[in-house]
């Protein structure tokens, strides 16, 4: 015996589907309400973008217009030349003699400039009596002066009468002839950087390391963990965010260093030469001694914009790098 389960033809018909529900019509109040909604968010975050249009986007269209021509500011000479500019760029010796300095200034101030910051920032996150004052002290380079700093440390690396050429001849080392020589000058110059920013990228370091959860520590501690083995497996990994964007800004900064090159030229005509034999200058006094020294500004904005591709370059490198460093992809 079989039981049929499909629906009997005679049995009654199937209701008729439910009238839809008139919509109520829209009031003004709903119509703002709805608007506010939608489009507040946007209208909070317009501001910036309107700024960035006008300050940032511009700026960097315009520059790039500019180095496609063969301009100058005295004679008001206007000439479309095209990728000349870039061609003679890629040849162009005094160039990458710029390009070297800058990485060198870079890389002698940027890495012992964060490990340090590390270490700062580790030592006032433990108990220690007046940690207000001592992370008041972190911010004071900040608010003194770029200018006043560099004349100290000019006096300071002067070759026959500067306090470092004294305390290491008290050890029988001979003077340094720091402004002359291109290794001694960069790490003169990295010290001057060194000095301002350490403490900047402390502070940024302890705030993130407020923020790690102490019974961390606590069940590392209770595991027989030591102090150092918690700053390596436990402090540093939970950083890497933060190490990664004091990474990025720091090679925004170390890649666009020009005031304290120029105001370590003490005694040269040009400031912008970075010594007699250029062996300290950047990037940026190369950019600059071009465009209104020399009246190149068309060329002195194609170096603008192969500043601008190799921060880019690098920003990424150094985010792979420090990504990768810390084991994660």
């Amino acid at each position: 015996m079989t039981t049929d389960l499909r629906p009997s033809r005679n049995g009654p018909p199937p209701p008729p589907p439910a009238k839809a529900r008139p919509r109520p019509a829209r009031t003004w109040r709903t119509r703002l309400a709805r608007l506010d909604v939608k489009g507040a968010p946007y209208a909070f975050i317009s501001p910036f973008y309107i700024v960035f249009l006008i300050f940032g986007a511009f700026p960097l269209v315009y520059t790039l217009w500019v180095s496609l021509h063969d301009w100058e500011l005295a004679s008001g000479t206007r000439k479309f030349i095209g990728l000349d500019n870039y061609d003679y760029l890629l040849t162009d010796a005094d160039f990458w003699h710029a390009t070297v300095n800058t990485l060198g200034i870079f890389a002698v101030s940027t890495i012992p400039q964060l490990l340090i910051a590390l270490l700062v920032a580790n030592a006032l996150n433990r108990r220690m009596r007046l940690p207000t004052m001592f992370r008041i002290g972190m911010v004071a380079p900040l608010v003194t002066s770029t200018a006043a700093v560099a004349i100290v440390f000019t006096q300071m690396f002067d070759t026959n009468w500067g306090m470092i050429n004294w305390v290491i001849g008290l050890v029988g080392i001979d003077p340094i002839h720091w402004s002359s020589s291109r290794g001694w000058s960069w790490i003169a110059i990295a010290m001057m950087v060194d000095w301002r920013w350490t403490g900047y990228n402390a502070l940024i370091y302890l705030a993130a390391m407020q923020a790690i959860p102490k019974d961390l520590y606590e069940a590392a501690a209770i595991d027989g963990a030591s102090r150092i083995r918690q700053f390596w497996q436990i402090t540093v990994p939970m950083l890497r965010p933060t190490i990664i964007f004091t990474v990025i800004i720091s090679t925004i900064g170390g890649l666009q260093l020009f005031t304290e090159p120029v105001l370590f030229s003490v005694g040269t005509p040009n400031k912008m030469d970075g010594g007699p034999m250029h062996q300290f200058q950047t990037i940026t006094m190369y950019m600059y001694d071009n465009a209104f020294g020399h009246d190149r500004y068309g060329y002195g904005a194609t170096v603008a914009w192969a500043l601008f591709v190799m921060i880019i370059v690098f920003s990424l490198i150094n985010f792979l790098a420090v990504r990768r460093t810390g084991g994660t992809k």
